[in-house]
């Protein structure tokens, strides 16, 4: 889905030139969260970027980000710029190992990006109010039926 304005979009957004200025190794690390979705054109706006990386990527995020602890799965977090991006070696899921979310992962401009359906899953399992239009986007996107997946579907 991603033409050539899409993904000179994505080399210009802030925050992706933010994450892009850690200089993690870029095999090594996806974007999960919301950014997959303005990758594919679902969203126009971010307020935050996740990362998920591992190994070296890892390491230089712990280096060189303010270590934390995310507040959704408690797992370790290196926050950059006040929490704007955060990289994360786990996602609070583990239905899916952080090697298969970064091997799987969609390639935009250079930058891999989770696939939507992990997206899916994981706004879906929150079920926040911010994560309610997004849900719907991407069960439109994917073809998913409401009900497939949802925690509260009866």
């Amino acid at each position: 889905m991603s033409n050539a304005a899409e993904q000179t979009h994505m080399r210009v957004h802030p925050l992706v030139r933010r994450f892009l200025s850690l200089e993690l190794d870029l095999d090594q690390c996806a974007v999960f969260g919301s950014g997959p979705m303005l990758a594919h054109g679902l969203k126009m706006s971010l307020g935050d970027l996740d990362i998920v990386a591992r190994g070296p990527a890892w390491q230089k995020a712990c280096k060189d980000g303010d270590l934390g602890v995310s507040t959704i799965g408690g797992d370790p977090v290196a926050a950059f710029w006040g929490g704007r991006v955060e990289v994360f070696d786990a996602w609070f899921s583990q239905d899916v190992s952080t090697d298969d979310l970064i091997d799987a992962a969609d390639v935009v401009d250079g930058i891999r990006f989770v696939q939507l359906r992990h997206v899916l899953a994981y706004k879906r399992r929150l079920r926040r109010a911010k994560d309610v239009p997004d849900i719907a986007a991407l069960e439109h996107a994917l073809g998913t039926p409401a009900h497939a997946g949802s925690p509260r579907a009866a």
